[in-house]
């Protein structure tokens, strides 16, 4: 729960850093993005040895660390795109709509099963993207990448037995050599920001790989141990914070039909964290009564 709870605070912040990255296009943050993670678990895993679970991965476990890879490269890029061009709200509705598409994952592939107020409360959040989906008047098509290229990236995630770092370093080191490919051809076109724009630029598209990998880590961590629909709606944290972050910074218009829609959805968290508060409750009590029987919860 810590590790899950600490990425998600971090993409919350995510607002308030890829816009210091401009002029650069989101392509190009992308790119660096991949790069500078890679070089960032790269140099951990040769000081602490972590090579030699690399070198073990079968191909069946490169083919999954592959489609990590392609599955949340689609999520960067979709999220530089959507905060750079000023659509932070879209993009704090896609990580309202993607504890949706988690929970149907889980359901689906992972067999997970659901509490009456969970099902109730998957149910008004439902009503609430249909809500924000016709009533808007457009499709939300930034929302709609980040919720099923991040709800895949999680499904994917529970399939692997690997380190958190592994894990993390595996599935950028296969998006390397695309991004290097795209670097290049930036650099021969001279439209490159990365030695036009002063060593400030620099340095930032260089943390940049340390700000997408902290918070990848963390849910790498998380995700091994919780539930997939526990991991999804859990990331309502997340685009609350994007939330405020386009009410009060950026200070983007707010319709009233998406004012209700977010209402409605908040709705939806409160009922499941409150479920999930009395699960957690009933099972410290079976502990304590009777020790040997008592199993953990989600």
């Amino acid at each position: 729960m810590f590790y899950t709870i600490a990425a998600y605070l971090m993409w919350g912040f995510f607002p308030a850093f890829f816009p210091l990255l401009r002029p650069a296009s989101p392509f190009e943050i992308l790119a660096h993005r991949i790069v500078w993670t890679a070089v960032l678990v790269t140099a951990v895993l040769l000081v602490t040895g972590g090579w030699r679970e690399l070198k073990a991965f079968s191909l069946r476990t490169w083919g999954w660390m592959f489609a990590c890879g392609v599955a949340i490269t689609i999520n960067w890029g979709t999220y530089v795109i959507a905060i750079n061009s000023d659509h932070v709200a879209d993009a704090a509705l896609g990580y309202f709509i993607n504890p949706l598409v988690s929970v149907a994952l889980g359901i689906i592939f992972l067999k997970e099963k659901l509490t009456k107020a969970q099902v109730a409360s998957v149910s008004i959040a439902f009503i609430a993207v249909l809500w924000l989906t016709f009533m808007t008047g457009q499709a939300p098509y930034y929302s709609l990448a980040l919720a099923f290229s991040f709800g895949i990236y999680g499904l994917l995630k529970k399939r692997i037995t690997v380190s958190s770092m592994s894990s993390v370093a595996a599935e950028t080191l296969v998006m390397l050599p695309f991004a290097l490919i795209y670097l290049g051809y930036l650099q021969a076109q001279g439209v490159s920001t990365f030695t036009t724009e002063g060593p400030g630029h620099v340095a930032l598209l260089i943390t940049s790989g340390l700000v997408t990998a902290l918070p990848l880590l963390c849910f790498a961590q998380g995700a091994k141990h919780l539930r997939l629909s526990t991991l999804g709606m859990l990331q309502y944290m997340t685009p609350i914070m994007q939330m405020l972050w386009a009410l009060f910074v950026t200070q983007e218009h707010m319709s009233t039909e998406r004012w209700i829609g977010f209402a409605i959805i908040w709705v939806a968290v409160i009922i499941y964290l409150a479920d999930l508060v009395r699960m957690g409750r009933a099972s410290r009590r079976r502990a304590r009564l009777h020790p040997a029987d008592a199993s953990p919860t989600a």
